[in-house]
């Protein structure tokens, strides 16, 4: 049986390829599977969670444990969500002994209230499938208020956009979604070379940190209506891809200049602009 927090008992890439070998499983490149051969790294990411005794963490897609036995190693108390069931036999045998509770569910299916009962704050920390890594951020933000802060890895591309502010040219609607519930940054790289299989893309830290209250007061469906047919004509002045809803004197109550571009606009000028239409009677996008 390993030991309990405090043992830094880590995942070494030896250790990893046994354990495929062992229970006969190969990474599933469609669940977007790369798991993490580096004790240095998944330590440092539990580092820069800030996770410690006491603390409730979320991991989604724990693979065959590494990150979660870091985690452990903080004294925090781990519920760990694996969609493949591959792995369930394997991350049991890894976790064994430890404060480690293993639910098999799909992280966009699971009904997050029974799984998040015993504590009303909890923090995210993973290593998320590649192909469904935004989705699964921008789905517990807006469903899952109990998650309090995340700290995710993720594919370079998908971190730099999920935290690029006006102005960047990767700002789009999963930025000004994100934003409109909480900040991120990128807070760190993480080379192809610790993973098995090795990734063909690069891999970036993202810290996210859940508002007290949304960013803006205007109505979700609205704003969000807006965002959509904004971007959906990214290169187009706002006052043709929004000629539809939005008049020059809708623009004028908003304090927004029509001959901007959806990527110009915060989450809160956003919010203005929603509000403002809601306040001329336009029907909804």
């Amino acid at each position: 049986m390993p030991g309990g927090a405090g043992d830094a008992v880590t995942l070494t890439r030896t250790r990893i390829n046994e354990l495929l070998g062992a229970h006969g499983i190969e990474p599933h490149r469609g669940l977007g599977q790369n798991f993490v051969a580096d004790p240095n790294t998944v330590r440092r990411i539990a580092r820069l969670a800030g996770v410690g005794p006491g603390d409730q963490v979320v991991e989604i897609g724990p693979g065959l444990g590494s990150l979660t036995l870091a985690l452990s190693d903080t004294g925090a108390r781990i519920v760990a969500v694996e969609a493949d069931t591959r792995l369930l036999a394997v991350l049991a045998e890894v976790v064994d002994g430890r404060d480690v509770t293993v639910v098999s569910a799909d992280a966009l299916e699971v009904d997050w209230k029974p799984v998040l009962a015993s504590a009303p704050i909890w923090k995210l920390v993973a290593n998320l499938p590649y192909n469904v890594a935004a989705t699964i951020v921008l789905h517990l933000l807006d469903e899952v208020p109990a998650i309090d802060s995340m700290l995710v890895m993720v594919q370079r591309e998908v971190g730099e956009r999920l935290a690029a502010g006006p102005g960047s040219k990767v700002y789009g609607i999963p930025s000004v979604k994100l934003s409109y519930w909480a900040t991120a940054s990128v807070v760190s790289r993480v080379p192809a070379s610790v993973f098995i299989p090795q990734p063909r893309v690069e891999s970036v830290l993202v810290s996210v940190q859940r508002r007290p209250e949304p960013a803006t007061s205007a109505d979700p469906v609205r704003l969000f209506s807006l965002v959509r047919t904004a971007f959906g004509q990214r290169r187009k002045m706002l006052r043709r891809s929004l000629a539809s809803v939005v008049d020059a004197a809708t623009f004028a109550a908003a304090g927004i200049d029509p001959s901007q571009r959806p990527e110009e606009l915060d989450v809160v000028a956003w919010g203005r602009l929603a509000d403002a239409v809601d306040a001329s009677g336009a029907p909804t996008l």
